[in-house]
């Protein structure tokens, strides 16, 4: 199936090809992706609907996220995410467990690999959204992570984080493996608070030395 402009724009930004502040040209994103400009500018217009995108003067920028927007975003996602790893726990066939079993196995080779790591992740954490089998939660946490394409770098590249952060989903599926709704919930919860506790921590290293 052909994908539509919305959805080539939204992988871009998802991918890093465009980073927050980066201006977003209708001529140059219809070659690009080889569609017409009425299509491309549709689906500008709904990312900017959808915050994705803002205004700086006459141009369209990718949109990128404060400070008080981040600490929002992560409580969002850390209830949420929580709620799907519980419902895994319940719902999750033997062969989705074994998935995330051999997916954290699998993702050991990525540590030395920041970016493909952070796909990685982002294919693990999918992969509890949907073995919570709740649609609804979901396209809830699809909403959260398109927001967390905003980040113009990954937690996973700080020293050491790749390592403690796949030992962090060892025990989520280790809890989802045994039905234990209430401790993989908890180990999701925490493995986030983690991770935005060393974002802050790397978003307070670029602001020292940029002073």
């Amino acid at each position: 199936m052909q994908k539509d402009a919305y959805t080539l724009i939204l992988e871009a930004i998802d991918q890093g090809i465009y980073r927050p502040g980066d201006r977003l040209v209708e001529a140059e994103l219809a070659e690009r992706f080889g569609v017409s400009r009425t299509p491309v500018r549709e689906a500008l217009q709904r990312l900017e609907t959808q915050s994705m995108l803002a205004r700086d003067g006459r141009s369209l920028i990718v949109a990128s996220l404060d400070h008080n927007q981040l600490a929002e975003l992560y409580v969002v996602r850390a209830e949420l995410e929580g709620l799907a790893a519980k419902l895994a726990a319940k719902h999750a066939s033997p062969e989705e467990v074994k998935v995330l079993a051999d997916m954290v196995e699998a993702d050991r080779e990525f540590l030395n690999d920041p970016p493909a790591l952070s796909r990685a992740n982002r294919r693990f954490h999918k992969q509890i959204h949907l073995a919570s089998h709740n649609r609804y939660l979901v396209q809830q946490l699809d909403l959260v992570h398109r927001s967390m394409a905003l980040l113009a770098t990954t937690s996973l590249a700080a020293e050491g984080r790749g390592e403690a952060a796949l030992g962090e989903h060892e025990a989520i599926v280790k809890a989802i493996a045994a039905g234990d709704g209430d401790a993989a919930a908890d180990a999701l919860r925490s493995h986030i608070s983690r991770a935005f506790e060393t974002r802050l921590k790397l978003d307070a290293g670029s602001v020292r030395s940029a002073g």
